[in-house]
Formats: structure tokens, C-alpha cells, sequence
């Protein structure tokens, strides 16, 4: 069973909404590259909040995630993208289908 996961929300400035949207689409591509990450997800809440979701079967495999390309591109145009930093939680699965 997954046990490790991330969940990311990112609030994006109204003028760099399709920017934002376009780079997690495409942050997919980098995903399945990483061979520890499981399962990636990227969701639209609202006109102006993304998140992306990804599950891991062990902590190293999440740690290996967080310090991996798709969290060095995010950051380092958060500051011009989003209206407030991105806030990413890790958390623990309790079950799954």
C-alpha cells in the first residue's frame, strides 16, 4: 500500500492563472521521471488555485520528490506566479483503492 504523500496547494496572481495552470499540466512530464513517485495528480480548485497530489511507498521516495525538479521550477518562479507561497503538506495515506 502507498503510505507517503504530498499534497500542494498553490494560489496562482490573476494575470499568471494560465501559466500556472499550464505548468502543472505539464510538471507531469517531470513526474514520470522520478521512479519513487507512485501516482501524480494535478487538480484545479477554483479560477485561481491548483494543487497537485502525489503518493510514494516510502519516505526516502517523498524526500527524493520534494528535493527533485518539479519543487526546484515551482520555487524558483513562485515569487512572479503565485499570490501567496505555496503551501505543501506532507501527509501519511490510511487506506486507498
Amino acid at each position: 500500500m502507498l503510505r507517503y504523500g504530498i499534497k500542494v496547494t498553490l494560489k496562482a496572481k490573476k494575470e499568471t492563472t494560465a501559466e500556472v495552470e499550464d505548468f502543472i499540466k505539464g510538471a507531469v512530464e517531470l513526474a514520470q521521471k522520478e521512479e519513487q513517485t507512485i501516482t501524480w495528480y494535478s487538480f484545479k480548485v477554483d479560477a485561481h488555485t491548483f494543487g497537485i497530489f502525489d503518493t510514494f511507498e516510502t519516505e526516502e521516495g517523498r524526500e527524493a520528490h520534494l528535493n527533485g525538479d518539479i519543487a526546484k521550477a515551482l520555487m524558483e518562479h513562485a515569487d512572479r506566479l503565485l499570490s501567496e507561497a505555496p503551501v505543501i503538506e506532507k501527509i501519511d495515506i490510511l487506506s486507498s483503492k
